[in-house]
């Protein structure tokens, strides 16, 4: 066989592989997948919205742990409030929660709540915790996603290969046929020596 010939059977089997490359890797929908999760994050990771989501949680959402910390104390006072101001009006703690209900009405609701209010704020700090890697996760990205999001569209990227794959099968292809004649393959056969006596 020519060194020609032997170069491009050995393209032809290269463009197979560019084609079955993607197709053995779920690259269509895996890239189909990838595009969309950086068309969702889009919004998300502009630096103005991250800006925003870390100026939230930092100036917002983490001046709540004192208050949070400071929650399970707030239950444990406000139970012996009532009794308190009983002993000092003179009235019963019926009385007590009737006037506070009927003066101070925010406060009663506050006041009624906190049991309910108290799980929740217990979450607080572990949440807050959990939350502070997303953050500056996306504070230090921004750049790098706009990189990526420059990037020509993921569900393109198989193409890279099958394309580039079907023009070397097609060129090395009809560079084989523009060599084959009729009559010129020949499978390999093996004649038996006689054995000599």
């Amino acid at each position: 066989m020519k060194l020609r010939n032997i170069i491009l059977s050995v393209l032809m089997v290269i463009g197979v592989a560019l084609i079955a490359a993607p197709l053995s890797m779920s690259m269509f929908s895996r890239s189909s997948n990838g595009e969309q999760m950086v068309n969702g994050f889009r919004p998300l990771m502009q630096p103005a919205h991250v800006q925003t989501t870390a100026d939230y949680y930092d100036n917002v959402f983490s001046k709540l742990r004192p208050f949070a910390l400071a929650m399970p104390g707030v239950q444990a006072d406000a139970q012996k409030l009532i009794p308190a101001l009983a002993t000092a009006l003179h009235m019963t703690p019926a009385q007590v929660q009737k006037m506070l209900a009927t003066q101070f009405p925010s406060l009663a609701k506050l006041l009624q709540a906190l049991p309910q209010a108290v799980p929740v704020f217990k979450r607080v700090p572990p949440g807050l915790d959990w939350y502070r890697s997303l953050v500056r996760t996306m504070q230090a990205n921004t750049v790098n996603y706009a990189s990526v999001d420059a990037m020509p569209r993921m569900s393109l990227f198989p193409w890279f290969f099958v394309i580039p794959g079907i023009l070397v099968l097609l060129l090395a292809g009809y560079g084989l046929l523009a060599e084959w004649k009729p009559g010129t393959f020949h499978l390999p056969s093996f004649h038996h020596r006689p054995i000599p006596h």
